[in-house]
């Protein structure tokens, strides 16, 4: 009886910890918003501004963390003024089957979007 509690223990402890994880990376309401949002490709700030409705503080914040997460890439052209470019790294790429999934089951199981 005791292995059986063991193990049972043991299988609870492994199991939510990925998901856990995946979420403390990218489960905020606005990081996962701009990533989404640059599923459709590189953007400029103030495009992902409108697109996002985030004020400007928020996305700053949120891209600057997706960044150092390795989620983001960040492009900036000489052109006077200075154009900046926010794109998917490879890992952000990545997650491009995650929206497809969640929008699928959204889709199911949700009312739609008011928009």
């Amino acid at each position: 009886m005791a292995v059986e509690e063991a193990q049972a223990t043991e299988s609870l402890d492994a199991g939510p910890c990925p998901i856990v994880d995946a979420l403390e990376q990218v489960g905020s309401k606005w990081r996962l918003v701009v990533l989404h949002d640059l599923q459709d490709g590189e953007k400029r700030f103030n495009e992902l501004k409108r697109s996002t409705d985030a004020s400007a503080r928020t996305l700053s914040r949120v891209l600057d963390d997706l960044r150092e997460m390795d989620f983001v890439q960040k492009r900036m052209e000489p052109d006077s003024p200075v154009a900046t470019y926010y794109s998917l790294s490879p890992k952000g790429e990545s997650l491009s089957p995650v929206f497809r999934e969640v929008e699928a089951w959204a889709g199911e199981w949700l009312e739609s979007c008011a928009e």
